[in-house]
């Protein structure tokens, strides 16, 4: 090892203590800064305090929720709806004495008697001339409706019309130049947008609640006939039914309809748990325009019976997944027909945007008028098509056709036992009300444990094919019978409605919907 000359400390010693001190500074003053950067962060996390741009963001953020809600506020309304209710009871019922006496052995004389039932809920004023939309739970029934204003003026208000099949009504009051709001675009919503729900929750006048949109096309629950909910955390209550769901905008995207409670489960009368679910205004609009033009809703309809697109379906029908609405069956002279839809399709698109599940091709088709010319995307057999379909119109109150269940569990060998068969004779066609192009076999036996049973087949039903294979007679209904074995695809008509059905260990529910 060198040695180190000392004469070199000697002759620098002074630009040497120089540059240590110098460093020594440098040091320091990052230790410093690294501290006042980690304090800093430990006074934002532990609430010591913002600095002023945050500070000022924030606020900015606040005032901007303050302006919607000053805007949409004044076009809220409080409704109290009463309906008369009849009860049948003993004259004698309420008299102490013979209360004391008798007790459950009074006689029943089934004296009729009234009283008043009240129900809350809350609508949106959308014209200055008075129209109101709301919902029509809130309204059902009623044979008076008060209107309660945020200014504190009251109006007896009149139904103009109600559509239960959406849960959505129109009121109108007597008046002009009232405070109105906009409607937005529901279709335009996206999952996490920031909302705000308006109404009167427990009878909490003009209440304010911010949330967001936890997701879009909810249809699991029977709450409506046409479903296509948006689901929301921004807190709804009883009495917040038929309020106005805002963006960020200021703008109605949703008509608040129902919670889903731990206590009474969806649109019952528990408290909010964070879900609850609004009806898209462009839905609503659609229906309150037809409700104020004409007095009833008219919709279009494509003319087919549609239903999820299973697993098993997806398998048998070569689609790469589960998105879509599967063709159950299509109405002879139908629009569907007339375009050359055909059962077995599983429609992907329509006008070009994707498809989910079968509740929301018969939400977006229903929004629309009959005569509108629409493009489907489809998968037949694996293939993609495009078909044309010029909408019909929509029978009102249609409820969906009962059928059999599309698959339900059931054992992998002899999947067709338990069912005895007959030909289709005439006098059987006429009493099933089977139109004349129905061939197949009867079911004129069948055993309700057996896999066909539990899949929900049942005496009267027609059975035209197994595993696409025609069955004219019970000959061949016996042969092909014996063949099946796992999973079979059936072809089932039941009082004119054709529909496919599979029996497979581990199929889901395929039913359907009139569409």
């Amino acid at each position: 090892m060198r040695p180190i000359d000392r004469r070199f400390f000697r002759d620098n010693f002074l630009g040497l203590s120089l540059t240590l001190v110098g460093v020594l500074c440098l040091v320091l003053s990052g230790i410093f800064y690294l501290n006042h950067r980690q304090l800093g962060r430990f006074a934002l996390a532990s609430g010591g305090g913002l600095d002023g741009a945050d500070i000022e963001m924030l606020d900015r953020q606040n005032k901007a929720y303050e302006r919607i809600a000053d805007a949409v506020t004044p076009a809220v309304v409080s409704i109290q709806s009463t309906s008369v209710v009849k009860v049948q009871q003993s004259p004698f019922s309420m008299d102490p004495f013979f209360r004391q006496f008798f007790g459950e052995m009074l006689p029943q004389f089934n004296v009729p008697r009234q009283y008043r039932e009240h129900a809350l809920g809350s609508g949106i004023i959308v014209s200055p001339e008075g129209y109101i939309l709301t919902n029509n739970h809130v309204i059902k029934n009623a044979s008076s409706v008060d209107v309660l204003l945020s200014d504190k003026r009251t109006f007896k208000a009149k139904v103009v019309g109600a559509d239960p099949q959406t849960d959505v009504a129109v009121l109108k009051v007597n008046a002009k130049d009232l405070p109105t709001a906009s409607f937005g675009d529901s279709n335009s919503l996206h999952v996490g947008d920031t909302v705000m729900a308006f109404g009167n929750p427990f009878g909490l006048d003009f209440t304010v609640t911010r949330g967001t949109v936890s997701a879009l096309g909810r249809s699991q629950f029977r709450i409506e006939d046409i479903q296509n909910f948006i689901q929301t955390d921004a807190a709804i209550n009883p009495g917040n039914s038929g309020g106005p769901l805002v963006d960020i905008r200021g703008q109605v995207i949703g008509i608040n309809t129902a919670i889903l409670s731990g206590n009474s489960g969806p649109g019952g009368e528990g408290s909010f748990i964070g879900i609850g679910f609004a009806i898209p205004v462009n839905m609503a609009k659609h229906v309150m325009q037809d409700l104020i033009n004409t007095g009833k809703v008219t919709r279009g309809a494509l003319g087919v019976l549609i239903g999820p697109v299973t697993d098993d379906f997806a398998k048998e029908f070569h689609a790469p997944d589960t998105s879509g609405a599967f063709v159950q069956d299509v109405t002879a002279g139908g629009p569907a027909d007339k375009a050359g839809l055909k059962y077995g399709d599983i429609i992907r698109k329509l006008n070009g945007e994707s498809i989910g599940d079968n509740a929301q091709l018969k939400a977006k088709v229903t929004e629309m008028n009959p005569g509108t010319q629409v493009t489907l995307d489809i998968l037949r057999d694996g293939k993609p098509m495009t078909v044309r379909v010029t909408l019909g119109e929509l029978p009102a109150n249609l409820a969906a056709q009962g059928g059999p269940r599309g698959t339900s569990p059931g054992p992998t060998e002899g999947t067709l036992k338990g069912i005895e068969v007959q030909n289709l004779t005439p006098s059987m066609r006429d009493q099933l009300q089977l139109p004349e192009n129905v061939k197949g076999v009867v079911i004129s036996q069948i055993d309700p444990n057996s896999p066909a049973g539990q899949v929900g087949l049942q005496q009267g039903d027609v059975i035209e094919s197994i595993n696409r294979q025609p069955v004219n007679n019970a000959v061949e209904f016996n042969r092909l019978a014996a063949q099946a074995k796992g999973r079979t695809l059936l072809r089932v008509n039941r009082q004119g409605h054709g529909q496919f059905v599979i029996i497979n260990p581990s199929g889901d529910d395929g039913g359907g919907d009139n569409q």
